[in-house]
């Protein structure tokens, strides 16, 4: 005989469609959710539902914000010359928690993957170019992940920036702080030597 109360076997089915969720993972945090107070519940389902009612894509850099610009592009501090393309708003969040990076950011919202049917016109590139328009932009960095969609997208992007006199600039890739060369593969010891600087 099986053991089914239907509530929260839908909820562990709703948990277990998160990335990275497993069936254990999603009975473990529907269970978890149960034993809380019900305030909490309440507060955490609210949460959500603002999250997905207030937040938005930027008007100018597509970056997810609550209001008409994101906080990077409003900052009168920020180098406007200077744009960072990444894949989605997480690259955004780890490139600030470097605290290093002076520029603005371009999020895609996705890659070019031909395999998967999303071409140029499914991801943001009609926006980048009407950024670029005006004179202010000297500089584009390719943030992309060192992936077949990433590097694509990145080739895709460059061909068409660089007749527009722009600086086109790739993120140098290599080893990782605290990795160990005898287990870097061949293109990671090229990449690491190709974009090596001086010291």
């Amino acid at each position: 005989m099986a053991y089914n109360v239907a509530p929260l076997q839908k909820l562990i089915e709703q948990f277990e469609r998160l990335p990275g969720i497993g069936r254990k993972s999603a009975q473990r945090l529907a269970f978890h959710m149960l034993d809380v107070p019900r305030e909490r519940a309440e507060e955490f389902a609210g949460a959500i539902l603002d999250a997905r009612r207030l937040i938005k894509k930027c008007a100018v850099c597509q970056n997810l914000a609550d209001s008409e610009l994101c906080p990077v592009c409003s900052d009168p501090k920020r180098d406007h010359s200077l744009i960072c393309v990444v894949e989605d708003p997480q690259d955004v969040v780890a490139f600030e928690r470097t605290r290093e990076y002076p520029g603005t950011y371009h999020v895609l919202h996705g890659l070019i993957s031909p395999m998967e049917g999303v071409g140029p016109d499914q991801i943001c590139i009609r926006e980048l170019l009407v950024r670029l328009q005006g004179d202010e932009v000297r500089e584009v960095i390719m943030a992309t992940n060192p992936t077949v969609e990433g590097e694509a997208t990145a080739m895709y992007l460059a061909r068409l920036l660089k007749p527009m006199g722009l600086r086109v600039t790739r993120l140098a890739y290599g080893i990782p702080v605290g990795g160990s060369l005898e287990y870097a593969d061949e293109v990671t010891l090229f990449r690491a030597l190709e974009g090596r600087s001086e010291i």
